[in-house]
């Protein structure tokens, strides 16, 4: 049997699990429900949930793919006590992993229009309702949303084929080291702009009023407690199979606990970042954030403006490298989406990985065309009230997510052999752990009941 790759530096295997975790919700997402839910008060409930539920979790999807040396699915077959169905569980995840890749194809591919549009200069000089225009051809545009759509895809096969080393880390890892600088620059001129400190106390300055009740007066803790449990674990993108599959690649010396510590680390640092970018530029020009698409496509361009309109070439350089950054962030997350499928097609049906990338690519054009033009030239077409790309925005978030940490916290906790959790957590002794007890009761019980809580309030059936 051939042996499988290993990630070619501890480097390139933090990144790219980072890489996993990060995508567009630490940018539309998290900053603007910081400052819904009074700031740092929200900030320090979400770390603590990101601590007791997010991470034990992950290093138990760590622990599934470094044990099988498999992807997801195949992972699931390999470990589950015989005669049950647990594999079931891996075409769920991969079944989300596609449906997550048209909306991130689609976003990202928006996002290059926009990148090269503020490199021409489109947007200088343009009022609201002109930036607003901007994203309204753009969704009504056939032609342009196809073709960037494709680029993205094919740039995503391109990195694959080339395989985990040569491909999936060296691309992953430059691209995430320029994310991460981009946005130290940006996070760093944005506080210094007039009028951004508004912004920095709206941001950091606890308002625990403002995070026990609403503007008007009605009680809300938890609501806002709920609100950081569901944030702590969407951010961390646990239970699509991504972070299954890539652990399968570590090697037996990495540390599991030490590398899902790490990354959690990466994805909050980057996502508070954002805040930092986001908050003082709105404030400084007197707009307040909102979130989603708006706040990407039709806000911040017009923050952009504004904010250096008496310095056009300041205004020209920020927007540039502030779409640069997110592209960058929506291509390493379509890359890693792309790799857990590709990985799975080459594996099972020993396709080449050539073979592989482009079935998978074939089948996420012709998708994603459904979903990037749902907003479009097919708005009036739904299913179950939704477009295709808040149907794959919906499944993927609200089902898929919190169905696959539910299935990894319970199958780890309660079915999994404990003699392979013991030997994975703790490279089989050589590492002491003195919270395994702790992580272990967490994935039993904890983690199960507040997952299931998120499942049933994002459907609606309750609400906290």
């Amino acid at each position: 049997m051939k042996e499988r790759e290993t990630f070619g530096s501890r480097l390139g295997f933090l990144l790219i699990s980072a890489g996993c975790a990060i995508g567009l919700g630490n940018v539309w997402r998290f900053p603007y429900i910081v400052g819904q839910y009074g700031g740092a008060a929200f900030v320090l409930i979400y770390l603590f949930f990101l601590l007791v539920m997010g991470l034990p979790i992950m290093v138990m999807e760590f622990a599934v793919g470094r044990a099988s040396r498999k992807s997801v699915i195949c992972s699931f077959q390999e470990l589950e006590p015989k005669g049950s169905k647990w594999h079931i569980y891996g075409w769920f995840g991969m079944i989300g992993n596609y449906m997550l890749m048209m909306f991130y194809t689609t976003v990202a591919g928006w996002l290059i229009v926009y990148f090269i549009r503020m490199a021409r200069g489109d947007f200088s000089g343009l009022d609201s309702a002109g930036v607003a225009g901007q994203f309204a051809s753009l969704t009504a545009d056939v032609k342009t949303q196809t073709i960037f759509m494709a680029i993205v895809v094919l740039l995503g096969m391109a990195v694959c084929v080339r395989g985990l080393k040569d491909g999936v880390e060296k691309v992953n890892k430059i691209m995430m080291l320029c994310l991460l600088c981009i946005l130290v620059v940006l996070a760093v001129r944005s506080v210094t702009l007039p009028g951004a400190k508004e912004g920095l106390e709206f941001y950091l300055k606890p308002n625990f009023d403002n995070l026990i009740y609403d503007a008007e007066g009605n009680f809300r803790l938890g609501e806002a407690i709920y609100a950081a449990m569901g944030q702590a674990f969407f951010s961390l993108s646990l239970g699509m199979g991504c972070l299954c599959t890539y652990a399968s690649y570590f090697s037996k010396e990495t540390n599991l606990t030490k590398t899902a510590f790490s990354v959690g680390i990466i994805d909050t640092f980057v996502a508070i970042l954002a805040g930092f970018i986001i908050f003082p530029a709105a404030f400084s020009v007197g707009i307040q954030p909102d979130s989603g698409p708006s706040l990407i496509f039709i806000t911040l361009p017009n923050v952009f403006q504004q904010a250096f309109g008496g310095v056009p070439i300041l205004a020209y350089i920020f927007s540039v490298m502030f779409y640069a950054l997110l592209a960058m962030a929506a291509l390493t997350s379509t890359i890693s989406l792309h790799e857990v499928v590709t990985a799975y097609l080459h594996e099972e049906f020993n396709l080449s990985r050539g073979k592989a990338a482009r079935l998978v690519t074939g089948g996420c054009i012709f998708l994603g065309i459904f979903c990037s033009l749902s907003l479009g030239v097919t708005k009036g077409f739904t299913i179950f009230g939704l477009g295709m790309f808040d149907l794959f925005d919906f499944v993927t978030a609200k089902i898929m997510l919190p169905l696959g940490g539910l299935c990894i916290s319970l199958f780890t906790g309660w079915y999994l052999d404990k003699k392979i959790v013991w030997s994975e957590i703790t490279n089989n002794g050589s590492i002491e752990i003195p919270v395994y007890k702790l992580i272990i009761f967490i994935l039993k019980y904890i983690a199960p009941i507040a997952i299931t809580l998120i499942f049933i309030n994002e459907l609606g059936f309750i609400k906290l």
